[in-house]
This record gives C-alpha cells, sequence and structure tokens, in this order.
C-alpha cells in the first residue's frame, strides 16, 4: 500500500471518529451531519464536480458541525428561543470546527470550508461576512445542504418542515442566503 493511499485511510478514519464523538456528543447533529454529507455529494454531482471534489464535499459535510462537540446540550436541545448569549455560543462553532480540523495539514482545505459554511451569499453571514464569490465554493455548497435538512428534521423548538415548504424557503432565499446557481442545482436535483 503507497503512503498516500495509507495517509488517505488514516485521514478519513480521524473523520469517522470525530463523528463518533460527536454522536455520543449529540445524536441529532450525528444524523444531520451524515444526511447534510449525502445531500452535498447529490449537488456535488448535479453541477458535475469531479469523483475527487464530491468526495471532499461528502468529507467536508460529514465534520460541517464538528465544533458543536463544544456547545452544551443545553443549548443544543433547548426547546425555545435562544438567548442573544447561547445564539452567539452557537455562532462559535464553524470557528471551532476549523480550529480543530486544521491543526492537521491534510484537513486544511475541509477546515476552511467548515469555516465558511454560514456566511452568506448576501455577506450578511458569519463569522467573516464573506460575500458571494468569496465564500468557498464547497461552502456554498454545504450551507443548501445543511439548511434543507435543518428545516425538514424534527428539531427541539419545532417540527419538521414538509420537502416542498423547505424547497420554497430555499428558492426564496437564492440570491440572499444562497449562491443561485447552487440553489438551481440543488432544486433540479431534490426535486421542486
Amino acid at each position: 500500500m503507497s503512503n498516500k493511499l495509507i495517509k488517505k485511510n488514516l485521514y478519513k478514519s480521524m473523520i469517522l471518529s470525530d463523528i463518533k464523538l460527536l454522536g455520543l456528543h449529540n445524536p441529532y447533529t450525528k444524523q444531520h451531519s451524515e444526511n447534510v454529507a449525502h445531500i452535498s455529494s447529490k449537488i456535488a454531482k448535479k453541477l458535475e464536480m469531479t469523483d475527487e471534489e464530491i468526495d471532499n464535499i461528502y468529507w467536508t459535510g460529514l465534520v460541517h458541525d464538528i465544533g458543536k462537540i463544544l456547545i452544551s446540550d443545553d443549548i443544543l436541545d433547548k426547546k425555545g428561543k435562544l438567548t442573544n448569549e447561547e445564539y452567539e455560543i452557537v455562532k462559535k462553532h464553524p470557528v471551532w470546527g476549523y480550529e480543530t480540523l486544521n491543526t492537521n495539514i491534510d484537513l486544511s482545505k475541509i477546515a476552511k470550508d467548515v469555516l465558511h459554511h454560514h456566511e452568506r451569499w448576501d455577506g450578511n453571514g458569519y463569522p467573516h461576512g464573506l460575500k458571494e464569490d468569496n465564500i468557498p465554493y464547497v461552502s456554498r455548497i454545504i450551507a443548501v445542504a445543511d439548511t434543507y435538512d435543518a428545516m425538514t428534521s424534527d428539531r427541539p423548538y419545532r417540527g419538521a418542515l414538509s420537502h416542498g415548504i423547505a424547497i420554497n424557503e430555499i428558492k426564496k432565499n437564492s440570491g440572499t442566503q444562497f449562491d443561485p446557481e447552487i440553489v438551481k442545482a440543488f432544486v433540479e436535483e431534490m426535486g421542486a
């Protein structure tokens, strides 16, 4: 086995271990991350990305919320609206995920994409308020998949929305929250 293949297998094992840890901390977040990885891969295929790019998007989707390990279950599972202070803590999870993943040279690209998955097309996202093409492409794909799965899943503070309502909400936010090109591919792939 070549060193490159050994290294790739090791990095995948590390990611799977991180996801297992996330699942022990918060089972919903683990399932959500798996869903986001799957949906992101489907979007990437629709966008005719290479197999290697699709593979990287899948692994990024799996760890996009890894920083939530540092957020207490009291906040993650809160049934009511978050306070401003609680929301500020939640907003730190992309930075914490980035800091965790960026310690490994082989995961530094994934780390950057994790850092920016809550940026918005209009520049009103976090943590850096990046806008349009300044947001990494993979982060823009993850953002759409992340939002769709969050809307169509039962959450402590509300029940799941229907597929149709979630699709319409994403279409409504095309050009403000989301990259219009990615929304178009998502809608074509997932059905309107």
